[in-house]
């Protein structure tokens, strides 16, 4: 969300990014040690990664999209791509999506 792939954060943070990986499917649980290591890699607060939650409740679309392997797995191709061909595929995405709206 703010362009960092996940090669970066990884090096910012001194881990792997394959453990980012981890991170983010939710197959290895973050520690609030590491979860403040990401958030000043990332320049954001730590209750950044809380916004939008009420009494632990999350939003349902937000957890059905964060567990869809084919959403997952678009995410990754997409930060595969050199940033030239990214914007330009997110600019074609957002030009389909309001044809659909």
């Amino acid at each position: 969300m703010v362009g960092t792939t996940q090669q970066q954060l990884a090096e910012a943070v001194g881990i792997k990014f394959q453990q980012i990986q981890k991170y983010e499917t939710g197959t290895n649980r973050v520690s609030a040690s590491r979860l403040w290591d990401i958030a000043q890699a990332l320049e954001v607060n730590v209750a950044h990664f809380f916004e939008g939650l009420e009494n632990g409740e999350t939003d349902a679309s937000t957890e059905d999209f964060l567990t869809d392997k084919e959403a997952m797995e678009l995410i990754r191709s997409y930060y595969t791509l050199p940033e030239n061909q990214r914007r330009r595929l997110f600019d074609l995405a957002r030009v389909l999506s309001e044809g659909v709206r």
